[in-house]
């Protein structure tokens, strides 16, 4: 799942305060300042971000007269959006002490909010906590205004975090109504949208999204400024993935794009080289030499005047991957990481996991490993797909502790039910794998409640699918809830999963003695994994097709080896089969790590189902 957007990197930089909410800072007053000095002002009311940076930073270089606070505030934020993240801060620093110099308190807080938002996401909290007391103590005593709908949101988030629903709820009523009253339609859909943070926070889904609609309205019919358009872009998308909301993310994410690429101004001196993760774009995400120029192939003709546009791919990304567009995917990570700023390294480290999640299932193990590896450096714990990875390399211990950790450092999945659905997925399937029918019985169980109170098909898909898989371990009745997974998959639109699903349905197939339903089951699965380049599944498919009864052991497996895995399809555990063949339960690990290489599988389930195809046990009764 893709990474929460801070919200003052993902704020554009205060216009907001100046411009869009119609303090003195503003810049309509390029009219009476024909100077270099109103032109810029006027670039920025237009949002030419980077024609005003230009204008700007030649004036204060060289000034005829002093810049104002104003103008100081309005360089900072044309420093932001063109990527110069040090430039940005210091223009913002002077900009405070000339408010405080001239006795503007409003201008005063609202910088000082502002610094403590990019203090925050450069990463010195100390600092941040340090400009935001200061803001509060430069409005505390002013009348309701505009720059106190970004306290109000603060104290919202804050509130969140203490977990004080009541709290939360409350100061982002109160930023609606401070929103409303000063009229700035970006202000009142970003209240919106703060409130529907809180509610689907609580889970109250309906009233959250219905919030979230209202905001996105606004942002769809081109009634915000760029600003404003990026922001409630990035925050809604995220808030979508979280939410496991596939159908929004898709339609919001398609219109996000085509907002970012349409070009802007190209009069920039160009930012420094944004250093978004261990290497350039041309080096990290495509480290293992595999995927070509990702970081730069058919990149817009400037990313260096919407620093929207990385914020905001990454969950195109993440789209992406789900629709089965990998060789698309993967070239938009790559992209991500030449795009994002200094400050926003958790996007860059979101763009490496999606990566090693593109390159696991297609199989280019090294590859994945090195982008997990990267990811990790950069802070984003790399689960599920780590552990998927080491379940594949026949490393089982690894899987179990490595997912058992990540599910108890992600313990509140109200913030991002997605991201625990697809730990406790994993944790099931993983479970299985080592014969811990329990603890796949107990994964299950939570991913169901997920989904039962998410109310999402995307969850729903999810949570029939683990069910399923674990029916199919026990030689239950599997057929209904792997077709209503199925079902759920093939309305999504999301084909790797649903191909998986066909495969487990083979098997069930199989057990029940459906055979031609079986082979029409695998067939359809194995073409898809061949289109989206699943090669190690795609292999699996088309050995269990081609499988027929023949007097030498399928698979190349060994006499020992076929025992074991008689064993395994009925459900034993390794300390059964050691008490079984008289062995020790190191070596039944070391032979079922033999059955999985050979036979290209990385679970029980599906080297049962393989053992089920090749007649190496008889079928069970029909289910």
């Amino acid at each position: 799942m893709a990474a929460a957007v801070p919200v003052g990197q993902a704020a554009g930089h205060p216009t907001a305060v100046g411009q869009a909410t119609g303090h003195p800072t503003a810049v309509g007053q390029a009219a009476e300042h024909p100077s270099a000095v109103g032109r810029a002002r006027a670039a920025a009311a237009r949002d030419s971000w980077a024609e005003a940076y230009v204008l700007l930073a030649e004036a204060d270089r060289h000034p005829s007269e002093a810049l104002t606070a104003g103008d100081l505030d309005l360089l900072a934020d044309a420093a932001w959006w063109t990527g110069h993240v040090d430039e940005s801060v210091a223009a913002r620093l002077r900009a405070h002490a000339g408010y405080v110099a001239a006795g503007d308190h409003r201008g005063a807080g609202a910088v000082a909010w502002w610094l403590h938002f990019e203090y925050r996401c450069l990463g010195r909290p100390a600092a941040a906590a340090g400009w935001l007391h200061r803001s509060r103590h430069h409005l505390e005593h002013v009348p309701d205004c505009p720059e106190q709908c970004f306290l109000a949101w603060t104290d919202a988030e804050e509130a969140q975090e203490h977990r004080d629903p009541a709290a939360a709820l409350a100061a982002a009523r109160r930023m609606t109504r401070i929103a409303a009253a000063s009229g700035d339609p970006g202000l009142v859909a970003l209240s919106r949208q703060a409130q529907a943070a809180v509610l689907l926070a609580e889970g109250r889904r309906a009233e959250g999204m219905a919030l979230l609609d209202d905001a996105m309205v606004a942002v769809l019919a081109g009634e915000l400024s760029g600003m404003f358009t990026g922001w409630l872009f990035c925050l809604a998308l995220t808030q979508c993935m979280e939410a496991a909301d596939l159908a929004r993310a898709v339609e919001w994410t398609d219109a996000a794009m085509t907002w970012c690429e349409a070009p802007w101004s190209q009069h920039v001196r160009p930012a420094e080289p944004r250093q978004a993760g261990p290497g350039t774009a041309d080096t990290a995400i495509d480290s293992a030499g595999e995927a070509g120029d990702a970081g730069t192939a058919g990149a817009s003709p400037s990313v260096a005047d919407n620093p929207f546009r990385g914020l905001c791919r990454i969950h195109h990304v993440e789209v992406l991957d789900l629709l089965g567009a990998w060789t698309l995917a993967e070239d938009e990570a790559g992209r991500v990481c030449g795009e994002v700023m200094a400050d926003s390294l958790d996007v860059a480290a979101e763009a490496y996991y999606e990566a090693g999640e593109i390159r696991r299932r297609q199989g280019r193990i090294d590859a994945a490993a090195l982008s997990y590896a990267h990811a990790h450096e950069l802070g984003r714990v790399p689960q599920p797909g780590l552990a998927l990875l080491r379940l594949a390399q026949g490393k089982a211990d690894a899987a179990v502790t490595g997912l058992r950790l990540a599910l108890a450092c992600h313990s509140d999945p109200r913030h991002d039910l997605l991201g625990r659905a697809r730990l406790l997925a994993a944790q099931a399937e993983v479970a299985l794998a080592v014969g811990d029918v329990a603890g796949a019985e107990t994964a299950v169980v939570e991913l169901e409640g997920l989904a039962g109170a998410g109310g999402t098909p995307l969850l729903a898909a999810m949570a029939d699918t683990a069910r399923g898989a674990l029916a199919l371990a026990r030689r239950e009745p599997a057929l209904v809830p792997l077709r209503r997974a199925l079902a759920g998959w093939l309305e999504l639109r999301v084909p790797y999963e649903a191909a998986q699903v066909r495969m487990l349905l083979a098997a069930a197939d199989r057990s029940a003695g459906d055979e031609e339903a079986a082979r029409l089951e695998l067939a359809a699965a194995r073409a898809v994994f061949e289109r989206l380049g699943a090669l190690p599944d795609a292999r699996r498919a088309a050995a269990l097709l081609a499988g027929r009864r023949r007097h030498a052991l399928p698979g190349g497996l060994t006499a020992r080896e076929a025992e074991v895995l008689r064993l395994v399809a009925a459900g034993a555990k390794n300390r059964d089969i050691a008490q079984a063949l008289v062995i020790s339960e190191h070596t039944v690990a070391r032979h079922l790590n033999n059955i999985f290489a050979k036979l290209d599988v990385t679970s029980r389930t599906a080297a049962s189902a393989y053992a089920y195809a090749h007649d190496l046990i008889p079928a069970p009764a029909s289910t």
